[in-house]
């Protein structure tokens, strides 16, 4: 990587459905190189897929809770983990150290349907605690983390120094 994939990478997060033509004015290099970039970030992994962000609200799903989840024991997790990919309304899970198990991210339409599916939680095998936060309010919702970039274009000293950066195969 370097300072011109990053800068690649930040006009696609900025917006994933413009066009590579318009991404080279931006960064003031060739439409070929820009694709070639472009697709060897998507070959190496570092792109993994290109998506649409909606509006929870606008789609009818008023309230969004975090719930976190304990299990009686590991042996569950599978299980567990194949009921919360079933559900739609989960948005989000993630697998945790310290007194809970998982966290999820919920969306859906009234207190009744999240009662629901708490109950369908509830009912999945070695489920032995929840606590359901509702969010008040989304302060920050970003999809995908990025370095900050210095005025060079190379990742700034905030970021995390110590760790490699990715390199992109041909």
């Amino acid at each position: 990587m370097d300072k011109l994939d990053y800068q690649i990478l930040a006009e696609l997060r900025k917006n994933a459905r413009q066009t590579a033509s318009e991404i080279s004015k931006s960064i003031h290099l060739s439409v070929s190189t820009v694709i070639e970039r472009i697709r060897k970030m998507e070959r190496s992994g570092l792109i993994e897929a290109y998506t649409v962000i909606t509006s929870d609200s606008r789609l009818g799903n008023d309230i969004t809770v975090l719930m976190e989840i304990s299990m009686e024991h590991p042996r569950y997790n599978d299980e567990f983990i194949r009921s919360v990919n079933e559900n739609p309304n989960i948005i989000a899970c993630y697998y945790l150290t310290g007194e809970f198990d998982f966290l999820l991210k919920i969306s859906c339409r009234s207190s009744l349907h999240l009662e629901q599916i708490h109950n369908t939680i509830k009912d999945c095998a070695g489920v032995r605690l929840t606590r359901t936060h509702y969010v008040l309010r989304t302060v920050k919702n970003v999809h995908s983390s990025s370095p900050e970039i210095s005025e060079d274009g190379e990742p700034s000293a905030a970021s995390d120094s110590k760790q490699p950066r990715p390199a992109l195969q041909d």
